[in-house]
């Protein structure tokens, strides 16, 4: 005889099993035929807006199977698939399989990952997932350190505790001091989070010094040393060095053992940002390029980009934990989250900026067991050998002009072969042409890819943290672009007169 609900929430035994069953089937299915749809429908928002309807919220509640069954035909029909072999736009990675069961296993416990009594296991879980991550790029596995949602986040934790520690000591009662300026040292490169973290933190644009950078996109050391010396010339106060370990654009990585050397003769926090490329410290072969990490402050990671999670899951590591308890710790009367001397706990809302904070640790955790170091390598190094054939690639073909390859992305474009070198229109064209190809092959979904501007020239761009995708995909992926190239100028240079 069937038991009759307690609530409307809840689901049998029967009922979830049978939901779930299916959501698994559907899920396999998906994973196995990926390879084989497009990238993304490039369905409009008014179509999608269609689909889902406009009724209002219901006042009955339907049966939950029929539901989960519909959200993941709808889901599995309508959206863009950054797990697809030939996406290679922005950051974001294939999602390793077990992450996605993870994540279901972790949303049935649903520890909150603030306080320990809170999630006991879950906060020694998250504990060893930061050891392992310390010691998978090469620093101290003594660091402090937390996940959050990803890149700005992680910034945001280690620029915040790089500020509470170099500010003055009345910093936490008064504020950001008006009679001294505080100042924040980066390339002009750098990834947009550090504007908001100077706007939304309390020092203002005007605290940026926006260093030059090299011919290879790196950080000038000199004019950053001649920079700081006029500052402190100046009366105001230098507290912190951006180096960038995988520059978003271009994947350049920062001289960083000179930015660390840097900051230790002005007594400087040093932070880097390393969402992207630090995990490709791992290669025997790249430890040179990373040389200087064990000397940073604090360094943000994210494990949904180079480290194949799904979203989110980002890490901020801080060479000295107190840092980031000085930072974030607080004791209201309310919380009993502490013990005695004798039973010490790690909680984590003393860490970071959330209180209430989801298990995101349990699917990094799980997948660096299942793969491993050496399975890291294998892949991080997979990326980085296609990113090179697809500069090679570029190189040799007679359409296509490469602009830059560093650690797994590739920058080229798009050059007709008709065009008139001389023309004073050409890069104009050029710049035009190629932001509208992107536009036409991110919509049509064959592959997608992103953008940058590199020395003032409009490129396609290719970010390579994909498990699934091969030698093939990258071969198919150049000739769609040569063949979509074609049919675009065909049409566009009748309008722009420039041969």
């Amino acid at each position: 005889m069937a038991t009759e609900k307690r609530s409307p929430i809840e689901l049998s035994q029967i009922e979830f099993k049978n939901a779930g069953y299916k959501l698994v089937d559907q899920l396999a299915g998906f994973f196995q035929e990926l390879p084989e749809k497009r990238v993304t429908t490039g369905e409009a928002s008014t179509q999608l807006k269609k689909l889902i309807g406009t009724a209002g919220l219901p006042e009955s509640g339907k049966d939950a199977g029929v539901l989960l069954n519909d959200a993941a035909e709808l889901l599995i029909s309508h959206s863009l698939f950054n797990g697809h072999p030939k996406f290679t736009g922005y950051i974001t990675s294939s999602p390793a399989p077990l992450g996605t069961l993870a994540d279901m296993l972790a949303a049935a416990i649903n520890p909150n990952v603030g306080a320990q009594i809170l999630s006991p296991v879950a906060t020694e879980i998250e504990r060893q997932t930061i050891r392992w991550l310390a010691e998978f790029i090469g620093v101290s596995t003594e660091s402090g350190g937390i996940l959050v949602s990803g890149g700005n986040m992680a910034n945001f934790t280690g620029f915040l505790a790089g500020l509470n520690t170099k500010a003055p000591s009345t910093y936490k009662q008064e504020g950001v001091p008006q009679n001294k300026k505080l100042l924040i040292y980066c390339s002009k490169t750098t990834h947009t989070w550090i504007e908001k973290a100077a706007i939304h933190f309390g020092l203002g644009l005007k605290s940026m010094r926006w260093i030059e950078t090299n011919p290879d996109n790196t950080i000038n050391i000199s004019v950053l040393e001649e920079t700081i010396a006029l500052d402190l010339k100046n009366d105001h106060q230098p507290i912190m060095i951006i180096g960038t370990a995988g520059d978003v654009s271009t994947g350049v990585v920062d001289d960083l053992e000179k930015l660390a050397g840097v900051s230790r003769k002005y007594n400087l926090w040093f932070h880097i940002d390393g969402a992207y490329g630090i995990p490709a410290a791992v290669l025997p072969e790249l430890k040179t390029m990373f040389r200087g990490i064990e000397e940073a402050d604090s360094i943000a990671l994210d494990p949904h980009k180079w480290l194949y999670s799904p979203l989110e899951a980002g890490c901020t590591l801080v060479k000295n934990p107190k840092n980031l308890q000085d930072t974030f710790s607080t004791h209201p009367v309310y919380y009993n989250f502490g013990a005695g001397e004798e039973n010490p706990v790690h909680n984590f809302y003393e860490y970071g900026l959330q209180n209430s904070r989801g298990f995101r640790a349990l699917k990094v955790w799980l997948v660096l067991q299942q793969v491993g170091r050496s399975g890291y390598e294998k892949m991080i190094r997979k990326n980085i050998i296609l990113s090179k054939q697809m500069h090679k690639e570029a190189i040799d073909h007679p359409e296509l002009e490469a602009m830059s390859q560093h650690l797994s992305i590739a920058t080229f474009r798009y050059v007709p072969q008709d065009l008139a070198e001389n023309s004073e229109q050409h890069n104009d064209y050029l710049n035009k042409l190629n932001e509208t190809l992107l536009n036409n092959l991110q919509h049509d979904g064959e592959l997608f890819l992103s953008n940058a501007v590199v020395n003032a020239s409009y490129c396609l761009r290719a970010c390579i943290v994909n498990f699934r995708t091969s030698e093939n995909d990258i071969s198919e992926m150049m000739k769609i672009i040569v063949r979509e190239g074609r049919k675009l100028h065909s049409t566009l240079r009748e309008k722009v007169l420039v041969v």
